[in-house]
């Protein structure tokens, strides 16, 4: 079994390190949050009183922090901390430039790293069936699978240093734009005086099929698992969408891509966002659709 060291324990960080521990591995923690260190603790991980302590003697160090910033900082922090040989993973979802920069420092710094943001919320994330895309060399790849296999229902890598983030925003823009379909034509439905349950009984089983429909419907009642059973309690939040959505359009803008459905899907989400919705779940845009300000 692999010493971890876990960086950033929110919603997300520390349901997954804690399906480390599960697996036997020997996880320690770092949070600028007291109330995660003290879920880390009772998830069964030692706590690091420090950055470099969370690094040092490890044989992975695992990040899953906000932004790209953020990343850097602490690949600056801790990179000269580390054991030569460490293999980092960050699994946080950040802008493709911020991710290859990670990528260089580590190499730099003679460390194997991957990028291996991941798709599945905070429910996969506690029940160990995240999608992890992961991009980096094939060594690097290898090294990391045993890792994240326990936090995985899936792992794919997708390409060199980047390639996850790409994927995670590519794959993102389209169910950013897919929901918002979804909910105009669920909107319409109820117009026309159409049942929730007819449209996706047609729906779901012809050509308008998708992930957001058949998964994650976004009336209550044909999939009872998703969140408008359960007033849009988020599973993935409104901001967290737009996150990802200004990451596609930042990429777009700078590689020259025509994303004009992602640029307009963007826009709908952010003010969606300023109407004070940016705490409930994404699919609550369903909600806008109907003309309604604020859930």
């Amino acid at each position: 079994m692999a010493t971890i060291g876990f960086i950033g324990l929110g919603n997300m960080g520390n349901p997954m390190a804690a399906n480390l521990v599960k697996a036997g591995h020997v996880v320690t923690g770092f949070d600028l949050a007291q109330a995660s260190l003290d879920l880390a603790k009772e998830n069964g991980l030692e706590i690091a009183v420090s950055l470099a302590d969370a690094a040092v003697g490890k044989d992975v160090v695992i990040t899953m922090l906000p932004a790209g910033q953020h990343v850097l900082s602490v690949y600056k922090d801790v990179l000269d901390e580390a054991d030569r040989g460490t293999l980092f993973i960050d699994c946080s979802t950040i802008d493709v430039d911020s991710a290859r920069t990670a990528h260089e420092n580590a190499k730099l710094a003679g460390m194997y790293s991957i990028d291996a943001p991941v798709s599945g919320g905070v429910g996969g994330a506690s029940a160990g069936t995240l999608t992890f895309m992961a991009g980096g060399s094939e060594e690097a790849f290898e090294k990391a699978k045993d890792i994240l296999e326990p936090m995985a229902g899936r792992i794919v890598h997708c390409g060199e240093d980047g390639a996850g983030q790409s994927a995670k925003i590519c794959n993102n823009m389209i169910l950013g734009i897919s929901m918002i379909g979804v909910g105009e034509a669920f909107a319409l439905a109820e117009k026309l005086g159409l049942s929730h349950q007819a449209l996706f009984d047609v729906a779901s089983t012809s050509s308008g099929q998708c992930w957001s429909i058949n998964t994650y419907c976004p009336v209550p009642g044909p999939v009872p698992t998703s969140p408008a059973n359960n007033d849009f309690k988020p599973g993935f939040a409104v901001d967290l969408m737009l996150k990802d959505l200004k990451l596609s359009q930042e990429a777009a803008q700078s590689n020259g891509a025509i994303t004009p459905l992602g640029a307009q899907a963007t826009q709908l989400y952010s003010l969606f966002s300023a109407m004070g919705n940016g705490g409930m779940d994404f699919s609550g845009i369903i909600e806008f659709m109907r003309g309604k300000k604020e859930h």
